[in-house]
């Protein structure tokens, strides 16, 4: 049955238009289709084809995109979806029975057709989501109207139904999507990509459309555009897979013919249907979509009746003024009022209603919130309400920066919230303005030039080392393409040109550059929308259950939605916890909001470089340019903020000279803008500046200005040239000048950071710098607790700690807090922070000690809650040492848990709840019905280590690494936590202990290993191919000390060495002038033999020793083979007090003196 239409309605240069396709996969059928949007587009123009449908998997990722490159180039886009439909209902999910969905494909006919497509897209995936979004008959029923639906291809029901001789059924079911969609709504759809069985299959599907009275159409399930891409699809479906090449057994294409075929080849495909090549430019006429863009979807702000929002604004504005400025002169109050009309006139009052109620929430409940991010910070408005915490007028920040009346877009607030609560600001937003108006945002991770070339390189089966020689061979770059790197890139350009595997590998990667990987949820964003979120856009829901919209962050803004930043930051946990550990400790309220800016210590801190934990400033290069520019003033920390970043780092030099000596401007006029940056232009904000002093530009004209060099526009750039000249002029300075502060401006601009972002970060970065310096021990205990389960950071936290003077204090069931908490001179390690144990088992623990310490194991279990505790969690506690002030061996200890458990569950069967009270409070009397303690030899001290290693994620009384400092500081030439800054094909030497393996079969046969090594900073992979393998193969065990030599390699945001020789850390030792036993023994050292020593005398041992500081090193010795170097903490005076003081409590055949051989 062919459709009537207008002749000639969809004409081209070659004459009428014959067929459009209707069938189409783009990259956002993720990792699955391969018709790029633009270059398929491009391609549709070219074959004269006047309208095109995107018709992606499941979901509507790319239609915003799709919608306006069709639109640029004169197509008309069609609108649609191939959705999955359930076997049975979106609700029933049984295995084998419902995770196969069939497939059929929907086209928008217009605006109703669309808005019920959003909708069905939505539900398959917030309903009936079971391994794929699927709506069912039902749904589909009731959302028909305005949409045409195509039978799909053979995973379509009807087709399923026709190949497996289930006509009657197949004409059931037909029967029912024609009374669906309606007699012209529903098209049986004709395909031949070469398949077996199709022929039948489109004989069958002509047949019930006579009988039925069906229009058919014909369409090419378009997966690529040209036939020659069938090779580099086949590779994205196996890097979707995760699958190679040459495995037998993986999802994968038959034939070479589902890609972009041309109107002239469709219609020779199917010169037998004609009708069905006409149906296509049928289709095609009826699909008339128009979005809208630049109109505003706000949510209502509860008001009162008769109020409107910009008098509330207004009012609250000025209840709150007295509050920021108690002495607001003419200039706030005229600054206020300009920002208030301007907010006004561009119709967002609402909007700074709403995001101050959900931060007033917040604060209410005792969230911290961050003092601003973003532009937002150049506002007053936002300042007297408590949006931001930072002046602009103080720090001369720009409103234009925020909102410019000259470019109306929505504002774009970005707010920080405590990481830990962030979700309960977001469950207040949604309980407020309701769940379905209220979802985040998704964002897609794209196969950028390194990284698909690894990609393509294992989905070939190349091996990984070939791959990564490859991928390293590109240039780093921000925003590189594997095109520019061709160009910039001899080496890369040559293995192209001369290797033709390595040439299959590049192209293959160049067509599949740029695409989505893989969807994920936006770190911050959320949108609010006026009514349900999926009446203006698509969402689905991720697999944690969070509802995101399938639109992107820049799609939402064309859209007209409202979004907004919530950021989870947890340098605001940090300073939370500091605050509330010094008033714990110290008795008093740091007010932090408050802080002076021109404190002496902070600044001296900072000028040491000593900015581990810092906030943006603690990374091994920007604490040398700190000390090179010595920070004396807070505009210099916000100067730092800006620089120490991609682009603008190559000014660092030429500021740091500017501070040293004496700044020069190109007029004087431009003295009091650029002082504060020593005559450097670092922030946009100082662009705009001058452009309004020197051009007398409007800061909004300004800010036309600073976008345009970003875009780097020629003709644009040469007309804002002319009118910045001829603006000059008319000031009254010289055309020389003016050309010499365009070229300046010219010049800066594409570095420029906004100081409207530095200065909210500055503050935060100034706020941990400052009570590092003031309350080192409060400040790290709330950075290691923030640190919680991150191995590595903490690594790092502790070893700042030592080098602080902090005593790092075992976790201890009788002293420990739940986090980290400060004792002393120290850091007491929290129970949380126990493998195994977690929060609210600490918690309880806590809570149970309140009625007195705990004297035995047995009462431990007696006294804590029951569901608190377990077999598995005990023993971490026990082998982590936070039973050791039981003044019992952890062997001891091990040998009673199972009794104490069993006793402690036998008691409190016999023993009712009165009585437990009763128990309770005599919990400190000691334990007469303990069980007898065996007399069991302490386990060995390599043996601890490793547990507290595994349990603590860190060694805590030593470290096996500790007898090799000599070694290590003579031989190595990087630490782990050094490699990140350093370049690819870096050669360098790494001393550590092996922590993992993983041995793997390579595509040639071979074995490599990925290899974990650690050493006193950090961790690092290493890589270690065959032939390597083969000769280091017996050092690769878990508790070994091994010196690697290897070739640094950045793989995406992590680093690798891959290995050129791994060899023995001792015997590297002994070869630089003494084994272990030599090291142990020689002259300048206390040594302790801890084999001698009990458990219970370990702690005395420990304040022995920092009773009596010196600069003498003690090192702690275990039989013959282990020595562990005690930390810079445990230097001694080796005087004859100690002496005495150490043979009384150890025996004098513990100790050599320094000096002495005993």
């Amino acid at each position: 049955m062919a459709h009537n239409f207008r002749k000639g309605f969809f004409s081209h240069r070659g004459g009428v238009a014959v067929f459009v396709h209707l069938h189409v996969h783009t990259e956002y059928s993720l990792l699955d289709g391969n018709c790029q949007v633009e270059p398929m587009v491009e391609m549709a123009v070219r074959q004269g084809m006047p309208a095109l449908a995107i018709t992606d998997h499941g979901a509507m990722y790319g239609a915003v995109e799709f919608y306006q490159v069709c639109r640029k180039h004169g197509v008309e886009p069609i609108l649609g979806c191939e959705v999955y439909v359930a076997r049975r209902t979106r609700f029933d999910r049984e295995a084998k029975l419902d995770d196969d969905p069939h497939h059929l494909v929907l086209l928008a006919e217009n605006a109703q057709g669309y808005s019920n497509l959003l909708e069905l897209v939505s539900r398959a995936s917030l309903e009936g989501f079971y391994y794929r979004p699927r709506v069912d008959h039902q749904l589909l029923g009731s959302l028909s109207q305005g949409l045409i639906a195509l039978s799909a291809c053979p995973a379509g029901e009807l087709p399923r139904l026709l190949m497996s001789g289930r006509e009657r059924e197949a004409r059931d079911r037909a029967a029912l999507y024609r009374d669906m969609f309606g007699p012209d709504g529903f098209f049986l759809e004709l395909q031949d990509n070469g398949v077996e069985g199709q022929p039948a299959l489109n004989a069958a599907l002509v047949k019930l459309g006579g009988d039925l009275g069906l229009p058919l159409v014909a369409t090419n399930d378009c997966h690529y555009l040209t036939q020659q891409d069938a090779r580099a699809h086949d590779v994205l479906l196996c890097i979707q897979t995760n699958k190679t090449v040459e495995d037998s057994h993986r999802l994968q294409f038959p034939g070479s013919q589902f890609y972009f075929r041309s109107p002239q080849e469709m219609q020779e495909l199917f010169k037998t249907h004609p009708q069905a090549i006409a149906n296509t430019l049928a289709i095609a006429e009826r699909c008339r979509v128009e979005l809208e863009f630049g109109r505003f979807h706000l949510p209502q702000f509860q008001l009162l009746p008769g109020t409107t929002a910009d008098q509330e604004l207004r009012r609250l504005c000025l209840q709150r003024l007295p509050g920021r400025y108690p002495q607001a002169g003419p200039g706030v109050i005229a600054r206020l009022e300009y920002e208030l009309a301007t907010i006004q006139q561009m119709g967002f009052s609402g909007y700074f209603l709403i995001v101050s109620d959900f931060i007033d929430n917040a604060r209410s409940r005792r969230i911290a919130v961050g003092p601003g991010r973003g532009s937002t910070a150049g506002s007053v408005v936002a300042y007297v309400l408590g949006i931001t915490g930072i002046d602009p007028l103080r720090h001369g920040l720009v409103f234009e920066r925020f909102l410019n009346p000259e470019r109306i877009t929505l504002p774009d607030m970005d707010i920080d919230f405590c990481v830990d609560r962030r979700g309960e600001v977001i469950e207040y937003v949604t309980a407020k303005y309701g769940a379905e108006n209220v979802a985040q945002i998704i964002t897609f991770g794209s196969m950028q030039a390194r990284a698909v070339i690894r990609d393509v390189g294992r989905a070939l089966s190349r091996p990984y080392a070939e791959s990564d020689r490859i991928a390293k061979a590109v240039p780093v770059q921000l925003g590189i393409t594997l095109e520019r790197a061709l160009e910039l890139s001899p080496e890369l350009k040559e293995a192209y040109e001369t290797r033709p595997e390595v040439q299959e590998l590049l192209d293959i990667a160049r067509s599949l550059e740029g695409m989505p990987r893989h969807a994920s949820v936006h770190a911050a964003g959320v949108v609010i929308t006026p009514d349900r979120v999926y009446g203006h856009v698509p969402v689905q829901k991720m697999p944690d259950g969070t509802v995101v919209t399938q639109f992107t962050y820049d799609v939402l803004e064309q859209l007209g939605l409202l979004k907004f930043d919530f950021l989870g930051l947890r340098t605001l946990t940090v300073l939370e916890e500091t605050v509330r550990l010094i008033a714990e400790r110290h008795g008093h309220q740091l007010d932090l909001e408050n802080l002076p800016l021109d404190d002496r210590a902070t600044y001296q801190l900072l000028s040491r470089g000593e900015a581990i934990g810092v906030f943006q400033l603690e990374s091994g290069w920007v604490r040398q340019y700190l000390k090179e520019l010595a920070p004396s003033r807070f505009e210099d920390v916000v100067a730092s903020i800006a620089l120490c970043r991609p682009g603008p780092m190559e000014f660092i030099p030429e500021f740091i000279r500017a501070k040293r000596g004496t700044a020069s401007y190109l007029h004087p006029v431009l003295a009091p803008i650029l002082s504060e940056t020593y005559g450097i232009l670092v922030y946009q904000e100082q662009i705009l500046q001058v452009a309004a002093t020197i051009a007398g530009f409007t800061l909004g004209q300004a800010d036309v200005l600073r976008r345009a060099v970003g875009k780097k526009k020629k003709d644009l750039l040469d007309d804002m040239r002319l009118q910045f000249v001829d603006g000059a002029l008319r000031q009254g300075y010289t055309r020389q000048l003016a050309e010499s502060i365009y070229e300046l401006i010219m010049k800066f601009a594409n570095y420029g950071f906004s100081k409207n972002h530095a200065a909210p970060y500055a503050l935060l970065s100034y706020r941990t710098a400052y009570l590092k310096a003031h309350y080192p021990a409060e400040f790290m205990a709330a950075q290691l607790s923030s640190l919680m389960g991150s191995n590595e950071r903490t690594v790092l936290y502790v070893d700042e700690c030592r080098r602080l003077g902090l005593t790092m204090l075992s976790p201890d069931v009788n002293a420990s807090a739940v986090s980290f908490s400060v004792e002393g001179p120290g850091i007491r390690f929290g129970l949380g922070a126990i493998k195994n144990l977690g929060k609210g088992a600490a918690a309880a623990i806590i809570a149970a000690r309140q009625a007195g310490p705990f004297v035995s194991l047995r009462d431990f279990c007696e006294r804590v809650d029951a569901k608190a505790q377990n077999r598995r969690n005990l023993e971490s506690m026990v082998r982590a040492g936070a039973f050791d002030s039981l003044q019992l061996r952890r062997s001891q200890l091990l040998a009673l848990l199972d009794g104490a458990m069993e006793a402690a569950l036998a008691g409190r069967r016999k023993t009712s709840p009165g009585q437990l009270s009763l128990l309770a409070s005599l919990a400190a009397l000691p334990d007469a019905g303990a069980d007898r303690v065996p007399d069991l030899p302490e386990i060995p001290l390599s043996q601890r280590l490793a547990d507290e290693r595994e349990l603590l994620g860190m060694y805590l009384s030593g470290h096996p690494l500790a007898e090799y400092e000599d070694t290590l500081r003579a031989l190595v030439t990087a630490t782990a936590a050094e490699l990140a800054e350093l370049p690819d094909d870096t050669q360098a030497v790494l001393g550590g202990l092996v922590t993992a393996v993983k041995q793997v079969a390579t595509r040639s046969g071979g074995m490599m290993a990925f290899v974990t090594l650690e050493d006193l900073s950090g961790t690092v992979e290493v890589l270690v191919f065959p032939r390597v393998l083969e000769e280091c193969r017996g050092l690769l065990v878990v508790g070994t000390a091994v010196l690697v030599r290897g070739e640094i390699s950045h793989d995406e945001d992590a680093v690798k060495v891959l290995a050129g020789t791994v060899t023995c850390l001792e015997e590297a030792g002994e070869t630089q002038g003494g084994g272990t036993e030599r090291r142990a023994q020689r002259p300048g050292a206390v040594v302790i033999r801890l084999d001698l020593a009990a458990t219970d005398q370990l702690r005395d041992l420990r304040q022995l020793l920092l009773a009596h500081p010196g600069e003498v090193p003690v090192l702690l010795t275990v039989g013959e083979k282990v020595a562990i170097r005690a930390g810079s903490s445990f230097r001694v005076r080796a005087g004859p007090e100690l002496r005495n003081a150490l043979a009384q409590l150890l025996g004098p055949q513990a100790l050599t003196w320094p000096g002495t051989n005993g």
